[in-house]
């Protein structure tokens, strides 16, 4: 599967940004899909993931109800919702996808075989 992220752009802090991620091939459903961000000099950092059905979801700490992770599996595309945007979350974020099968910490980057090619997020002061 190919994925392609996109929506990144400069923000005041405050503000809200929607990132998409369309993916191309097939069985979109069996994908774990994982939005995952890293800021200059710092580690890549797990920010949301859903299952395959979108009933399931999982944040990283440090949202605390900011983003909300979505997907629409005719659409073939997941989605990130950030609201309330601070700072800190300049970075470039980055979607990636695993079969469901294949994964078992969702947190973690190294079992993600599939990634797009990152879209950059600013936030203003």
């Amino acid at each position: 599967v190919q994925l392609q992220a996109s929506g990144g752009g400069l923000v005041q802090a405050g503000g809200s940004l929607r990132l998409s991620c369309a993916a191309s091939g097939r069985n979109f459903r069996n994908y774990v899909m994982g939005w995952f961000r890293q800021a200059p000099g710092k580690e890549r950092e797990f920010v949301a993931a859903i299952s395959g059905t979108g009933g399931t979801t999982h944040y990283g700490d440090f949202v605390k109800g900011r983003f909300t992770i979505s997907r629409d599996n005719a659409k073939n595309t997941v989605y990130l919702q950030m609201n309330s945007l601070k700072p800190e979350d300049t970075a470039v974020y980055d979607c990636a996808g695993q079969l469901d099968d294949l994964l078992s910490d969702y947190e973690n980057s190294d079992e993600y075989d599939y990634w797009g090619q990152g879209t950059l997020v600013t936030v203003s002061s």
